[in-house]
This record gives C-alpha cells, sequence and structure tokens, in this order.
C-alpha cells in the first residue's frame, strides 16, 4: 500500500508576484506531510501537520497572511476529518489562533462536538492552553493594503470568484500505508466579508470529507457554491458510483459552475492512493508526493514532477 499526501493552496487568480511563492509553499507542505506518513504516521497527523505549514506561510489565506472581514478583523474557519472512524471537528469565525487546523483536532478529540463557532471556539482554545496570538501577526502588510482598496463586501465578492486579487483557502488530503483517508482544510475566508460569515471550509461534506469507503476530498473556491452543492461530498458520491477520482471531480465542478455559477477547485485521494487536482479557476497553487516523487503545478492541466532524496 502506497502512501500519498496532496495539498493545495487556493483556487484563484493568482497574480504572477505570488505564483512562485505559492507553488513553492504548497511544495514544502506536500513534502511536510509526507514525512509524517514516511514516519509511519496516520493521514490525520499528515494532513495536519501540511495544512499546518500552510497556516504558518503568510502567502496563503490561512493562519498567518489571513484575510479581513469589513470590520478590518480576522475570523478564520477550519476542519479536519479522520476518514477511518467518520470523526470529524471544525472552528468557524475563530479569532487570534495561529493554527485553526489544530484547534478543529481538539474538537474532534476533546469534546462530544463537531464544530465551534467565535467566541465559543475561543474559549475553548484557552481552555486547553491554546495561546491567543495577535492580529498583528496574522495580517500582512499586503493584506492590509488590499482591504483598504476594497472595503465593500460585493465587489469584493466580485473581484474574489470573477478570480481577481483575494487570497483563498488552503487544504491537503492524504492516505496512509494502511489504507486509512483523512482531510483538513483551513481559511480566513473571502476579503470584506459580512462579520460572522462563514463558508464552506468547516461543513461537513462541502470543504472537506474523509471516508475509508471512499476517499478524501479538499475544497477550494467560492463558498457559498461550494455550500449549495456540497462539493466535497458530491465528488465521493461520483466515486462511490465507480468513477476516477479526476472525472468525479471534473463532473462535480463542472456541475457547480453550471447550477449555481460557482468557481473553484479540489484535491482528492482514494483509499488505494488513486490522487487528483482539479480546478475551474484560472489557477491553483499545488503538490503531491506518492513514492518519493514530488508533482505540482499552478496553471489548468501543468503536472511538474520532481524526485525527491
Amino acid at each position: 500500500m502506497s502512501a500519498v499526501i496532496v495539498v493545495h493552496g487556493g483556487a484563484w487568480a493568482i497574480p504572477n508576484d505570488l505564483a512562485k511563492a505559492s507553488v513553492d509553499g504548497v511544495k514544502a507542505a506536500a513534502c511536510e506531510g509526507f514525512a509524517v506518513l514516511q514516519k509511519k504516521g496516520t493521514a490525520l497527523d499528515a494532513v495536519e501537520s501540511a495544512v499546518r505549514a500552510l497556516e504558518d506561510n503568510a502567502v496563503f489565506n490561512a493562519g498567518h497572511g489571513a484575510t479581513l472581514n469589513t470590520e478590518g478583523e480576522v475570523e478564520m474557519d477550519a476542519i479536519i476529518m479522520d476518514g477511518k472512524t467518520l470523526a470529524c471537528g471544525a472552528v468557524s469565525s475563530v479569532k487570534n489562533i495561529a493554527n485553526p487546523v489544530s484547534l478543529a483536532r481538539a474538537v474532534m478529540e476533546k469534546t462530544d462536538h463537531v464544530m465551534l463557532t467565535d467566541r465559543g471556539a475561543n474559549l475553548f482554545a484557552k481552555t486547553i492552553g491554546v495561546d491567543a496570538v495577535s492580529s498583528e501577526k496574522l495580517v500582512t502588510n499586503y493584506e492590509r493594503k488590499e482591504w483598504e482598496k476594497h472595503k465593500n463586501y460585493v465587489t469584493g465578492v466580485k473581484e474574489d470568484f470573477n478570480a481577481r486579487w483575494a487570497h483563498d483557502t488552503v487544504g491537503a488530503v492524504a492516505v496512509d500505508y494502511a489504507g486509512n483517508v483523512a482531510c483538513a482544510t483551513s481559511t480566513g475566508g473571502i476579503r470584506n466579508k459580512m462579520v460572522g460569515r462563514v463558508g464552506d471550509c468547516p461543513a461537513v461534506g462541502c470543504g472537506g470529507y474523509a471516508d475509508n469507503l471512499c476517499g478524501a476530498v479538499s475544497c477550494t473556491g467560492h463558498g457559498e457554491s461550494i455550500l449549495k452543492v456540497t462539493l466535497a461530498r458530491l465528488i465521493l458520491s461520483h466515486v462511490e458510483q465507480g468513477k476516477s477520482v479526476e472525472v468525479a471531480s471534473k463532473i462535480s465542478l463542472k456541475y457547480m459552475g453550471e447550477r449555481v455559477r460557482g468557481a473553484g477547485g479540489a484535491i482528492v485521494v482514494s483509499p488505494i492512493g488513486q490522487w487528483a487536482s482539479t480546478f475551474t479557476t484560472e489557477r491553483m497553487a499545488w503538490a503531491a508526493v506518492e513514492k518519493n516523487v514530488l508533482y505540482y503545478g499552478l496553471e489548468p492541466n501543468e503536472r511538474r514532477m520532481e524526485r525527491l532524496s
């Protein structure tokens, strides 16, 4: 049984000045997650490690580098799910947390709930000893300048997903040597979103889903569109009908575009190690590691390869 990890840094119109850093970031995160798998770590450990690396990289809209809402605040969402047991944890509208994906895992493992939101999520973080960080440490100068330019939610959404400037979600999927799958997704949301807005990311079956019977998915793109079609679960429903993970992804993204005019992307891995990275936006930074080979891309239909030592 081969172990595989796939990561994405968000599906959007990544500008040229962020392109190299975005690709470098997903390559590093994929390698970090694969190192966990090589040490016989679980798929759950691997996706958490990979997403934490992306949250710590200010190039991406998750953790450090998160976008700002209409009030100039950071509100973040995250989900993690274990395909072996269907256990999952999520947080939404959480503030002042450097790694929301790890807080989501704590919700899964240390509470009887699936999702905690806003003040409740932050109170829980405090009770388990997760240190709060200042907003200043999470917000980049780039984001502050972009937020000042576009202090209007309607304009922001049109630019984001008629694919202009805003960052998007990060995520990872993996299958370990035991054949267990897992997913994790994390985001700062849409720039200039309404206070309290929650997109697809923390919603089970939308921003992510994992089930050992069919596979694991992490989604990215216009959150409201992904929510309407429950994109992650839709993809896996096609896999259950016998389609490959790549065909299932393409069919589902096409359906979302036709049905609700939403653009986005998805990474998928099956329990036997088949994987795909698909998107309908202008670009999506992604990377995958399988059998010590690193695959990555940014443009549509691009797949580059490097052998790892």
